[in-house]
């Protein structure tokens, strides 16, 4: 077996799948679901309802608010209790649609069965018929970050696509929702991603699994062997040695294809590839053949101290709370709460913030892990040049945003820190390494937006 990987820094954090053989289950309806409308990333979205309104599962509740947004769709019905701000991921309380739920009535539009739709069963998906449904569905990037995902089936004239590729990688240490979503719905996976072949018009497709997921490579090995046998589509299952952070896209199709995208604004699809998660392969499915927005997804909810970690088919908008409590409550003493995995997830300070698209997992560090270090001098040892993806200098980086030095930051090339948390992981001196770049990256990037404005 041939076993690829990226070519530039990575780490291997230690492995704590503890939900890797847990099912999935259904998690029970939230009593109120709060619905933030800046769930992707680009503007937030309009609201369409006011207090009072009556909605059910999957009526449009907010429209995009520009061209790079998306839609959002109620995962419950009931009545729109108001029109607030809500604290969301980020920390902050931002605009959200706030329902009381009650009972489960869904649009009589959404095809509830569980036969599987094969692409060549309907003629009418021309490429530009599946994109205007994924658009029109909400979907985006399921693993975190939010593109819409018809704007990458749309690349520039200055661009064409040679291949997708779909990230199975959850390299994270903690977070297993993916895996159980190519073990339990293998099939609509690969439909997903011939839809997304179909509408990028391509004929190549990889699926990058690490090695640590023996069961799944071996499944959709076997899947793919089957639904591409007669097919114009050649699909690969791609091995990929345990590395972090494999899952970022640039990482990926390095691994993959052997091919470097150069630092932005160029994206995979100027060296040819489109990538999207294997969650987001599934949404397309549901949202092409089922006529199903996108307003549930698959979540782990894990933690060493947690009674009962699982992984949850959830519906947007229920708060992590509720999660927390189906997995025997929050564990005693100290406590940190992270929307996503130790590596990348975000700290939160209220168990009240809800499930949204990007949400794949509700993390809890317990104890020691929930504490960080002293800081203490940096002693120039360069692991976290050795362990940088993105062969950067995170040390430089980080003072010299500390000392908001932002035209030396631009220089050495900030923006493209793809906040791996590769560096401070790797820091014997514990300093805040990720946190000092994430600053000054979001205010380059703010400095360069602004600088654009105005030409």
């Amino acid at each position: 077996m041939n076993i690829k990987t990226f070519r530039i820094g990575g780490i291997h954090p230690k492995e704590n799948k503890l939900t890797h053989e847990v099912a999935t289950k259904v998690a029970a309806l939230p009593k109120q679901a709060i619905f933030p409308l800046s769930q992707h990333i680009g503007a937030p979205a309009k609201p369409v309802v006011q207090k009072g309104d009556k909605v059910k599962v999957g009526t449009l509740i907010a429209e995009a608010g520009g061209f790079v947004s998306a839609p959002i769709y109620s995962s419950v019905s009931g009545t729109v209790f108001k029109i607030d701000t809500a604290i969301d991921a980020t920390g902050y309380r931002k605009p959200a649609i706030i329902i009381n739920v009650e009972g489960d009535e869904w649009e009589e539009a959404i095809d509830r069965t569980d036969k599987l739709e094969l692409v060549k069963g309907h003629p009418e998906l021309t490429p530009e018929e599946i994109v205007e449904r994924i658009k029109t569905a909400g979907v985006t990037g399921m693993g975190g970050a939010g593109f819409p995902t018809f704007i990458k089936l749309c690349p520039p004239p200055t661009a064409k696509a040679e291949c997708v590729i779909i990230n199975a990688v959850e390299c994270e240490p903690y977070i297993t929702a993916d895996y159980r979503l190519m073990l339990e719905k293998a099939d609509e996976i690969l439909v997903g991603l011939e839809l997304l072949m179909v509408a990028a018009k391509v004929k190549t497709g990889y699926i990058g699994i690490e090695t640590n997921k023996p069961a799944a490579i071996e499944l959709l090995t076997k899947k793919c062997a089957e639904a591409f046998a007669a097919s114009p589509y050649q699909v690969e299952v791609v091995p990929l040695k345990q590395r972090y952070p494999q899952g970022g896209e640039k990482q990926l199709v390095d691994a993959v294809i052997r091919r470097q995208v150069p630092a932005p604004p160029a994206i995979p699809v100027n060296v040819g590839a489109i990538v999207q998660n294997v969650g987001t392969a599934f949404a397309v499915y549901e949202a092409v053949m089922k006529r199903k927005p996108l307003f549930e997804r698959y979540t782990t909810v894990t933690g060493k101290k947690l009674p009962n970690p699982g992984n949850f088919l959830v519906r947007m908008g229920t708060p992590m709370k509720d999660l927390i409590e189906a997995c025997g409550g929050m564990p005693e003493g100290d406590n940190k709460l992270l929307a996503g995995g130790p590596m990348m997830g975000k700290a939160l300070t209220s168990t009240e913030v809800p499930i949204c698209k990007g949400t794949n997992s509700v993390t809890i560090l317990s104890g020691s892990e929930a504490r960080r270090q002293e800081p203490q001098p940096c002693i120039r040892c360069a692991k976290c040049v050795r362990a940088c993806p993105m062969g950067l200098e995170p040390y430089l980086l980080a003072k010299i945003s500390e000392m908001k030095n932002w035209e030396r930051a631009e220089q050495e090339d900030i923006v493209s820190c793809i906040e791996c948390g590769s560096c401070q992981y790797t820091c014997p001196a514990h300093r805040p390494l990720l946190d000092n770049i994430r600053q000054g990256k979001q205010t380059v990037m703010g400095i360069i937006r602004n600088r654009n404005a105005k030409k």
